[in-house]
């Protein structure tokens, strides 16, 4: 059994240079900066920090309501007891309060429990990520973290077996796409692509059949493609407005689309990731 040396403390002053990773979360230009800089992401509630922990990811504090301290230190009891989970730091520093002063601290108020500051993982080599998988989703350029959020909860629940993010892509692990996806961005296997379209020559050395998302003349209906798929396929979906390019298309080896009726031409792309999953699943 782990020990836990948990410090529960009581915030006296917000200078406090531990509280820095708090500070001003509604700010979201300072978070793309602050958070991939340090090698931190956020963790919101208490599931989604136990999920955290589960998968072995190492916390650097966490914040506490005063009236959600008793289920924050059931968590990390749990936590204690858990021989395959990363241990504790000595002295692990949980700050708490009343929530007007931590309403001041993050710049909204804190509902959901906690929020850790967790050291973010290593990415793995896209090989590793592709070893084993038979569908992965690929998310060209996407921008918002709530899509992204959104995309990593159906693929797990759909039955994906990872996600490639390309360079342009948001962070899955900022601390909205976190939320959304209810700490799946924690469990689904993921990593960075180096420049899409020319990873894609890994994913075809690999034995995956590329289909695109698309609105296209040649475009194959998804329920044609999924009667009858490719044993490994790997599913691109394209920035939210404008979609996947030409280069991403061009290396595609079919491009699927999803059948609309009444002048609808497409959906969203987290909507529209999670018919295709679902068409798709094995």
């Amino acid at each position: 059994m782990q020990a836990c040396f948990v410090q529960l403390r009581q915030i006296e002053t917000l200078d406090d240079p531990m509280l820095a990773d708090y500070t001003s979360l509604t700010d979201v230009a300072l978070r793309r900066v602050l958070e991939p800089a340090g090698g931190l992401y956020l963790a919101e509630s208490t599931k989604v920090i136990e999920r955290a922990l589960e998968a072995g990811h190492v916390p650097r504090s966490m914040l506490v309501p005063e009236q959600w301290v008793a289920e924050a230190e059931a968590l990390l009891a749990r936590h204690a007891q858990n021989t395959h989970s990363a241990p504790l730091p000595d002295d692990f520093p949980v700050y708490t309060g009343p929530d007007a002063v931590l309403q001041r601290l993050t710049g909204f108020h804190l509902h959901r429990g906690a929020m850790a500051a967790m050291h973010r993982p290593e990415l793995p080599a896209v090989a590793a990520v592709l070893a084993g998988a038979r569908r992965v989703i690929i998310l060209d350029g996407l921008v918002d973290h709530t899509n992204v959020g959104a995309i990593f909860r159906s693929a797990a629940g759909l039955g994906a077996d990872a996600v490639l993010v390309t360079p342009t892509c948001a962070d899955p692990l900022y601390r909205r796409s976190v939320r959304v996806s209810m700490g799946t961005v924690l469990q689904v296997p993921w990593t960075r692509l180096p420049e899409w379209p020319d990873a894609a020559d890994e994913l075809h050395a690999a034995g995956f059949h590329i289909a695109a998302l698309a609105l296209a003349d040649d475009a194959v209906a998804l329920d044609v493609f999924a009667a009858a798929p490719p044993e490994r396929v790997a599913l691109v979906l394209g920035a939210e407005g404008d979609g996947l390019g030409r280069r991403a298309l061009a290396v595609a080896d079919t491009t699927v689309t999803i059948p609309m009726l009444h002048g609808v031409d497409s959906l969203n792309v987290a909507a529209a990731s999670a018919v295709a999953m679902w068409a798709l699943r094995r």
